[in-house]
């Protein structure tokens, strides 16, 4: 067959169901639609030009292209690409990158017939795709902006700045991401390279008897078939608990239907998964756990041999009961949260190359130094032996963790002593990776006649899933924000993080905190009714300032910007018909005992270029935009000199990008390391010190642990805050959601909108929408199209309000941004619903308005 690819004629004589999708990229190397979720649809991120409308080609086989015309992103004209990459950087419509190629595929098929649209018809056409990062907003703001330009054939000026904190300053690499042109792992390739593919359980608790890989093995094309007995090192992995096997063996239980039994590697991906399909497993199906309270019977079988208790969390200050007896006004509820998919757009996808008595692997993950930890426990080597190299990936959330394909595919290359990829179609990420714990929480809280809040009781219950992840970490901070942003001086709080054969859950992003804000301010709303008391005027009373401790007993000394919040949106709130409103903080940086750090090294190349090495990993949240202008800010460089690398083999060490610190972390770092520099800079040129390395660091090591007995408890370094209003229309739909945000300082204001209205978008969805359903123990199921995403016509309008309140340990003051974004949504959310509906809802999603709890 014959058709046209960006304007050159091409003849296929191939299978005729393949994929354009797949052609596109195995066959051409065009790599800017990405493979987000085939054959799913759903995603939009594989959005082409097919005979002038945009298609999905993951979903279009060969056999339609016949005499057609196809265009990808590379095929635009030269004045397009710059037009519409320009627009998206300077509107600040890209984050992590993955979905964008696909929405641009859409809005050049849009401007062929309209070039003239409203924000209505640019929301319309965008429904066929996803993004996950940035609430659509931005995006709608680019395509809106490059069509202006486009129409009057006019030129966007590409973006520029100087790098100075406070400003808004291009993202880093962002016109590469707009045009799919910055390489994620999955476009990768080496000579060579071969590729895996898993076999996962097909029951989330079984005996393994046997497993039978003969005929796999003997598959035309197939290398070799791996099993737990090929593994030179530990099997176990984790991130604070080794307690999950890269592969289960014979003789052993599996705990989810996201363990990995065997792995084939072939010559293809498609013979690897042709003979994962003939590898036979001999199961004794055991019962499954998969209520978390039904775990902690004695009577239970036990998931670990240390039993289904994973951690328990304990706080306890003043005299609760009698402050219980005294309380002029109690409000009593238990309130639940489902297990939400993080939905990034990027699947789990990872390769791996030898080297001398060594390995070197590309990873997507959120922490290298850590995947570099494990993949060396795994494979009996030195650490020193595992090179792991960041590839920015395509969305993260917490969801990037833990070990996934990284400990597979290093075993595989080692073994092999070739290149390996193993990529997880959209199925296997939803089947394997942590979600967001579900909860169960018992709350009572009370106050006195005059609106002081005087007593909280919350028992909280985690279901951790499989294994631990960090699972003792998220309940840990449930409890740790159990009491939100205000004063109670009487607390009894319990949360326990129990095992059960569900899916694993562990990080994301809020870990724990969204949770016991929705129990906490619906609690709160409830009080207000029974005492009469002004819901703003309440949490405005009782907000943290200076001197008030958390609910651990942390004296807030110094940064609580809580009540500026408040005040920020209090017209807002007291005007509107319909009005939710909610209070939140988070903390930035892991603290509760453990260290958090972090080191660079800047390196003087030449007089035109300057790396800026450091570990933290980018996706999307802006990381390296912030590192570049943290450099550019101290000493003047220019930052179009600036080059960052995020590299195992430059010991530029950093734990795991989470907690909100990266940004503060490698903030302070670089002004550590600019010390110097900033005086070399005083008598020499960039070029008279090529050669030289400038080393920083950043310690925080004086957070105190929950069962410390101190004389001062420190559980974290710095908190951020937030306070939200949701307005919903005279039909009870939301229509704006307003959100005043702490950030101690705003380094880049546009990144800063961006990340709140992410998070925004994600707390719409976790409120409304979202709920990965399981049903004893499997997930009803794996199309992202059910996971409730929701799509740029689903989505509000939002209004971000930038609030300025220092951190004492910040750099310039700074505070995490990337996790209070959609603390205090869900929450609003009931909130604004019970001032419409006169209904007080207890579990979420709220897919209905009927009272799905009890109180």
């Amino acid at each position: 067959m014959n058709f046209t690819l960006n304007g050159d004629t091409r003849t296929y004589n191939g299978n005729p169901e393949l994929s354009l999708l797949n052609y596109l990229r195995e066959i051409e190397g065009i790599i800017s639609p990405k493979d987000g979720c085939a054959p799913q649809a759903v995603c939009g991120c594989c959005t082409v030009d097919l005979n002038g409308k945009a298609v999905l080609s993951c979903a279009i086989p060969m056999k339609k292209v016949e005499n057609g015309n196809v265009k990808t992103v590379e095929g635009l004209s030269d004045y397009q690409k710059r037009t519409i990459s320009n627009a998206f950087v300077e509107k600040c419509g890209v984050q992590c990158g993955f979905c964008i190629p696909g929405i641009v595929m859409q809005a050049m098929v849009l401007f062929e017939n309209n070039l003239s649209p409203s924000r209505d018809e640019i929301t319309k056409t965008l429904n066929p795709n996803l993004c996950r990062c940035t609430g659509y907003k931005k995006i709608i703001d680019a395509i809106e902006y490059a069509a202006d330009a486009i129409r009057e054939n006019e030129e966007i000026p590409k973006p520029k700045s100087y790098g100075k904190i406070g400003k808004k300053h291009p993202k880093y690499d962002a016109d590469k991401l707009v045009l799919g042109q910055s390489p994620y792992v999955a476009d990768m390739k080496f000579d060579g390279m071969l590729h895996g593919a898993l076999k996962f359980s097909d029951h989330p608790r079984a005996k393994v008897i046997s497993i039978k890989t003969d005929e796999a093995k003997n598959y035309p094309g197939v290398f070799k078939v791996f099993t737990a007995n090929d593994i030179p090192g530990s099997r176990n992995t984790g991130l604070i608990i080794p307690d999950w096997p890269l592969m289960i063996d014979e003789g052993e239980e599996t705990r989810y239907v996201g363990d990995v039994l065997a792995g084939v590697v072939a010559e293809t991906e498609a013979i690897a998964r042709e003979a994962v399909k003939l590898i036979k497993i001999e199961y004794e199906i055991l019962q499954p756990l998969s209520d978390p309270e039904q775990a902690l019977n004695e009577n239970s079988p036990n998931i670990h041999s240390k039993g289904n208790l994973l951690s328990e969390t304990k706080i306890k200050r003043g005299d609760v009961e009698n402050a219980l007896k005294a309380a002029a006004f109690i409000s009593e509820g238990t309130y639940y949260t489902q297990r939400i998919e993080h939905g990034y757009m990027e699947p789990e996808c990872s390769i791996a190359n030898p080297t001398t008595g060594g390995i070197e692997v590309y990873s997507q993950g959120q922490g290298i130094y850590e995947d570099r930890t494990q993949i060396a426990k795994l494979l009996n080597l030195p650490k020193e032996k595992v090179r792991v190299i960041l590839v920015p990936n395509g969305g993260g959330f917490g969801g990037k963790e833990d070990l996934s394909v990284q400990g597979h595919v290093a075993l595989f290359s080692f073994i092999l002593q070739k290149p390996v990829k193993v990529t997880l179609n959209r199925d296997e990420s939803i089947l394997m990776h942590p979600k967001r714990h579900p909860m169960r929480m018992k709350y009572t809280l009370g106050c006195n006649k005059e609106g002081k809040l005087t007593i909280l009781k919350a028992d909280i219950l985690g279901d951790t899933g499989a294994y631990a992840s960090v699972g003792m970490k998220v309940l840990e901070r449930a409890a740790g924000h159990s009491a939100g942003p205000y004063h109670i001086p009487n607390v009894d709080v319990i949360s326990k993080a129990v095992y059960t054969n569900n899916l694993p859950c562990g990080a994301m992003r809020g870990f724990g905190v969204n949770q016991v804000a929705f129990a906490l301010e619906s609690c709160i709303d409830e009080l207000c009714e029974k005492g009469g008391f002004d819901r703003w005027q309440f949490r405005f009373d009782n907000a943290l300032t200076e001197g008030d401790m958390t609910s651990t007993g942390q004296l807030i000394n110094k940064g609580s910007g809580v009540r500026k919040t408040l005040l920020a949106v209090k017209d807002i709130f007291q005007k509107a018909k319909y009005a939710g409103i909610a209070c939140g903080i988070k903390n930035t940086g892991i603290g509760n005992g453990m260290n958090d750090e972090g080191k660079v090294k800047i390196e003087i190349v030449s007089a035109d270029k300057i790396i800026l090495h450091h570990g933290w990993t980018e996706m999307g949240q802006g990381v390296n935009t912030m590192a570049v202008q943290f450099l550019s800010h101290e000493t003047g460089i220019d930052p179009d000199l600036i080059e960052v690398l995020v590299d195992t083999k430059e010991e530029a060490t950093a734990g795991m990008t989470t907690a909100s610190r990266a940004t503060s972390i490698i903030g302070n770092s670089i002004s550590n390391a600019c010390l110097q520099l900033k005086e070399d800079l005083k008598s020499k040129s960039l070029e008279e010190l090529t050669g030289r390395i400038y080393n920083g660091e950043w310690v925080c090591n004086w957070t105190t642990k929950p069962e410390d007995d101190v004389n001062e408890i420190v559980t974290h370094y710095s908190y951020s805050y937030a306070t939200q209003v949701v307005v919903l229309n005279d039909k009870g739909e939301i229509d704006t959601v307003y959100a005043a945000h702490d950030a101690g300082k705003i380094i880049n204001p546009g990144l800063f909108e961006g990340q709140i209205e992410g998070s925004i978008h994600m707390g719409i969805g976790y409120a409304l929408t979202e709920d990965l359903e399981l049903d004893n123990c499997v997930p009803k199921s794996t199309r992202l199209r059910k996971c409730g995403i929701l799509r740029a016509k689903e989505t509000p309008k939002m209004e971000v309000i930038g609030i300025e309140v220092p951190d004492p340990h910040g750099p310039y003051g700074v505070k995490g941004v990337g996790e209070i974004g959609l603390v205090p949504t869900a929450p609003a959310v009931a909130n604004a619903f019970y001032q419409f509906d006169n209904t007080r809802y207890y579990r979420l999603p709220i897919k209905t308005r009927t009272k799905n709890g009890h109180g």
